[in-house]
């Protein structure tokens, strides 16, 4: 069995660079804030499942942004994302990983929903196929999971649209890999987004949110 290593592409909590679609509802230090604890809860439950090596793939760079101010949990290794698209930046992470012979689990930090548990069974589907998805309510995806590389599964793809999940599937196919899909969950990304937030998210968003006027 490879091992695997989880990459988490993340975007520094910066007020106005992060979550703004949800400032209309939360404000932008209310939705800076939600992003901050979304990024702690990801790591966490990528350091919980116990695969392997958690490399938090970051952008600013680690010369631009204080990283290691924002009190995340010990044991993770750095890169930095780069220059280029989402797509170049994922394409990047995802051959440098599987050419050095690991597994990788590409995830961000949107989807509070996906757990230490959902991570372990991505990981274990990729023993007998060659790539796992989670896919999200809004039509993306919140994992893909490799254990070999192919650009056009990053190249030219619609990001930031409701079809990016339905393409990624359609493209696995055409390379005549065997996918795994488990279980659809939720972004958190747009106000009518946030009633999918666990209970504890919802709960600190009582105390600290402030909607714009």
């Amino acid at each position: 069995m490879k091992p695997t290593r989880i990459v988490i592409i993340a975007k520094a909590p910066i007020a106005g660079f992060c979550k703004t679609r949800l400032i209309p509802a939360l404000g932008e230090q209310g939705a800076t804030e939600l992003a901050q604890r979304m990024l702690v809860r990801t790591v966490t439950s990528a350091l919980a499942a116990g695969l392997g090596t958690v490399e938090l793939c970051v952008t600013p760079g680690l010369q631009t942004f204080d990283w290691q101010g924002l009190g995340l949990p010990d044991g993770l290794v750095w890169s930095e994302q780069g220059e280029g698209d989402l797509g170049a930046r994922m394409g990047r992470a995802a051959q440098r990983v599987t050419s050095a012979g690991e597994a990788i689990l590409l995830i961000g930090t949107d989807c509070p929903e996906l757990d230490s548990g959902l991570l372990q069974h991505a990981a274990t589907a990729l023993q007998d196929h060659d790539a796992s998805l989670v896919p999200t309510a809004d039509g993306g995806y919140a994992l893909l999971g490799l254990k070999r590389f192919a650009p056009t599964l990053f190249d030219a793809m619609p990001w930031s649209t409701d079809t990016v999940g339905a393409e990624t599937q359609r493209r696995v196919e055409q390379l005549d890999w065997r996918l795994h899909t488990l279980p659809t969950l939720h972004d958190i990304d747009e106000p009518q987004d946030l009633p999918w937030l666990p209970a504890e998210l919802q709960a600190d968003l009582a105390t600290t949110s402030q909607p714009n006027p």
